[in-house]
């Protein structure tokens, strides 16, 4: 099992990194950065329906069973959030019709 110290040390380092990687993206690419985001965090609802999956099998008890539900609804509201974010921004760059 691993020690829960190393899982937030390494979440830590994951949300400091992030943070510097998106900082440094041009403004350009931020549309298109977004939506490839966005389809790469389907890949988090996959990983939250697995884990909440699990934990109902093994009988982990009630409560990862609601934090994996959870999980899934927030994963689900980042991407179709995400999406909707990028389609308004995109429609900003339509030309308008008369």
């Amino acid at each position: 099992m691993i020690h829960p110290l190393i899982l937030i040390s390494v979440f830590i380092v994951c949300t400091v990194l992030g943070y510097f990687i998106i900082r440094n993206v041009p403004s350009l690419l931020h549309t298109p950065l977004m939506s490839g985001m966005n389809a790469l965090s389907g890949v988090t609802i996959v990983g939250a329906i697995a884990a909440t999956g699990i934990a109902f099998i093994a009988g982990n008890g009630a409560v990862a069973q609601i934090v994996g539900c959870l999980a899934i609804v927030l994963a689900a509201v980042n991407v179709f959030g995400g999406f909707g974010v990028t389609h308004r921004m995109l429609m900003m760059f339509n030309k308008k019709k008369k």
